[in-house]
C-alpha cells in the first residue's frame, strides 16, 4: 500500500485590524481560530488576538525574520496541510509588504488568499470624528508617505501630491514629520488644519491637533516619533454642504425630489 499524500495546505493574509482586538473581521477571527499555523508581525499586531489561536497551535513573531526565514515557515506549515494564517496589523494592501509573499507562493503553486481588515487610517478617522470626504469640500483621500530610507517616487512625492490640496494622510512619516510637513507648505497655507493620531484603537491612543504649521513642534513636545498617523486637510475643521443624497429636493433612483416652495426660482442657490 502506498504512502499517503497529505493534501497541500492554504495560506491567508489576514487584516488584524488596528490594534483593537475586536476590530479584526469575523472572517479574520475564524481563520485564527481554525489556523494550524500564525505567523503574525509582533512589531504591530496586538498580541491579544492570539487568544484566538487553538492551544498547541505553534506561532511565530515575524518581526525580527527575513522573508527567506517567513517563506521557509509558511512552506512547512502548508506541506502539513496546514491553514497558514499571515497576520498583518490594518489592511494587507496598505504598506503590508505582502506581494513579495505573494511572488514566491505564486512561483511554487502554493494556494493564498487575502481577507481585508480595517485599516489604521480609518480607525484614526473615527477618533477624529470627521469624514474625510465633505460634501462640497474635498472628495478625494491621498494616502501616502513621506520619503526617507525608503524613497518614493519623485512624481508622488509629497512637494507634487500637495498641490492637490485633497485631504491628506501620511503613513510611517512621523519619525519625518519635519520634512513632510516642509514639503505640503509648498502648496497647503500654514494655518491648514493638522493631526497626529498615535496608535489609534489602542488604549494609549492620542490625538495631537494643530496647524500644520505648528505641528512639527506639537510632535516633538509630545515625543511622538513613530507608530502614528498625520492628517492634512480642512476635512478636519470645514462641516461642508449638505449632502445631497438626503436632500429632499434631489431626486436619485430611490426618491423623488420635493418641488421648492414657491418655485423654481426658490432656490437658486442649491447645488
Amino acid at each position: 500500500m502506498g504512502v499517503q499524500q497529505t493534501e497541500m495546505g492554504k495560506v491567508y493574509f489576514v487584516g488584524a485590524g488596528p490594534g483593537d482586538p475586536e476590530l479584526i473581521t469575523v472572517r479574520g477571527q475564524r481563520l485564527l481560530m481554525e489556523a494550524g499555523l500564525v505567523l503574525y508581525a509582533g512589531s504591530l499586531v496586538n498580541p491579544a488576538l492570539l487568544g484566538c489561536v487553538r492551544e498547541g497551535v505553534p506561532y511565530h513573531d515575524t518581526a525580527p525574520l527575513t522573508l527567506e526565514e517567513t517563506m521557509a515557515l509558511v512552506r512547512q506549515g502548508v506541506a502539513a496541510g496546514q491553514t497558514v494564517v499571515r497576520l498583518h496589523t490594518g489592511d494587507p494592501a496598505l504598506y503590508g509588504a505582502i506581494q513579495e509573499q505573494i511572488d514566491c507562493l505564486e512561483q511554487e503553486g502554493i494556494p493564498w488568499e487575502i481577507v481585508p481588515g480595517v485599516s489604521s487610517f480609518l480607525a484614526a478617522a473615527a477618533l477624529l470624528g470627521r469624514e474625510l470626504t465633505v460634501p462640497g469640500g474635498s472628495q478625494t483621500v491621498i494616502l501616502t508617505r513621506q520619503g526617507g530610507r525608503t524613497p518614493v517616487p519623485e512624481a508622488e512625492s509629497l512637494r507634487e501630491l500637495g498641490s492637490h490640496r485633497s485631504t491628506t494622510c501620511l503613513f510611517l512619516s512621523a519619525s519625518l514629520l519635519p520634512q513632510a510637513v516642509a514639503d505640503l507648505l509648498l502648496h497647503f497655507p500654514p494655518e491648514t488644519p493638522a493631526a497626529i493620531v498615535e496608535r489609534a484603537s489602542w488604549p494609549d491612543q492620542r490625538v495631537i491637533r494643530a496647524t500644520l504649521a505648528e505641528l512639527p513642534e506639537r510632535a516633538r513636545e509630545a515625543g511622538i516619533t513613530r507608530t502614528a498617523l498625520v492628517f492634512v486637510g480642512a476635512f478636519l475643521a470645514a462641516s461642508g454642504q449638505r449632502s445631497l443624497l438626503y436632500d429632499p429636493f434631489f431626486s436619485h433612483g430611490y426618491r423623488n425630489g420635493e418641488a421648492p416652495a414657491g418655485g423654481p426660482d426658490k432656490d437658486q442657490g442649491r447645488p
